[in-house]
């Protein structure tokens, strides 16, 4: 009885370019074969054609630099076709452990004091003060719940998203990604209640009531939306 032949690569025409949905069960080299043939059926190589931007979907399967490499020169050879991306649901140990680092909370219980660094690479959760002199830098998102009268850093992996909230926001600088401002001078020393620091449409830093911070920032509060 006779068998339909499994395909290992589909091919999808888009308004961004082709779409290549490469099998992620089979063996590489049985994929390889396979694309090298089903591009040259369609393709014949005409060098007077408009470029074809090409994204591979390649699912479970994960590429080492060597195999991917292996695929852009395939696709290369046929005259019109370069790689604009490959996109897949795998990712390498490092690349997992420097997502966790970039994006989880990291708590510490401490008085940052003059003269004192404290650097994160996700998000930092300071129980204490930000003494003058002292200086805290984030990745992510920078909370103190305590008084923040030195210099806080948030954004520092070059995200415009992040904010900076303190119980006491007194800062000597603020800055979220490459936006440096001071926070606003007050009349007193009384407390003005939790405040938080982000970057407006105007492309400035603007200190104003925790509260609005949902509003603000809504991707904050994801986790309970999602409850």
């Amino acid at each position: 009885m006779n068998k339909h032949k499994q395909q290992l690569v589909t091919i999808k025409g888009t308004k961004e370019g082709l779409t290549l949905h490469l099998d992620d069960t089979c063996s590489f080299q049985s994929l390889l074969q396979e694309l090298e043939e089903k591009l040259s059926l369609t393709f014949q190589g005409d060098e007077e054609g408009p470029f074809i931007a090409v994204h591979l979907q390649i699912g479970n399967r994960f590429l080492t630099n060597e195999q991917e490499e292996q695929i852009r020169v395939l696709i290369r050879s046929k005259k019109q076709l370069v790689v604009d991306s490959i996109e897949g649901n795998v990712i390498s140990k490092e690349e997992a452990l420097t997502w966790k680092r970039e994006t989880e909370v990291v708590p510490v219980c401490k008085i940052i004091r003059s003269g004192q660094v404290l650097h994160v690479q996700g998000d930092l959760l300071l129980i204490g003060d930000v003494n003058p002199g002292g200086k805290v830098v984030a990745g992510g998102n920078i909370f103190v719940l305590g008084a923040l009268r030195g210099v806080a850093h948030a954004g520092a992996n070059n995200d415009k998203q992040s904010v900076i909230a303190a119980s006491v926001m007194k800062p000597s600088q603020l800055k979220i990604c490459n936006i440096i401002s001071r926070a606003p001078e007050y009349d007193d020393d009384s407390s003005h209640g939790m405040e938080c620091a982000y970057i407006n449409d105007d492309n400035k830093i603007i200190v104003d009531r925790l509260q609005l911070l949902t509003h603000i920032r809504p991707i904050l509060t994801r986790l309970e939306r999602g409850m």
